[in-house]
């Protein structure tokens, strides 16, 4: 079954395009060691809950934006794998993201059904 990594990201609104230009630049090398695809969605309707909500797992701030990310991987073998490459890879290494990663929440996902 495919695997899945998720990431939740609060990123400063003004810098969206930046956002944009680091996935740009970093999606290809997670493509070269084995993802299927990378998807970067930009919060527009991210509501505040009553107990929990997206804001608040990463302690959104005012002039951020929520955005929300995956890749697909065909297995977790492959993930695992391409992550250890990607670890040692400078030019995933070196690229300093646009957006504060303490705040970010990533985890991974084995797929149980598609419909």
């Amino acid at each position: 079954m495919p695997f899945v990594d998720i990431t939740v990201i609060p990123v400063v609104t003004a810098r969206k395009d930046a956002y944009l230009e680091h996935s740009a630049t970093t999606s290809p090398l997670f493509r070269e060691v084995g993802a299927l695809s990378v998807t970067e969605t930009w919060g527009e309707d991210v509501p505040d809950g009553k107990l929990t909500d997206f804001k608040r797992a990463v302690a959104l701030a005012d002039g951020e934006t929520v955005a929300v990310g995956w890749i697909t991987w065909p297995d977790k073998a492959t993930r695992d794998a391409g992550w250890e490459k990607l670890m040692q890879d400078e030019r995933l290494m070196g690229n300093e993201p646009p957006f504060d990663g303490k705040r970010m929440i990533y985890a991974g996902f084995e797929v149980i059904a598609e419909h």
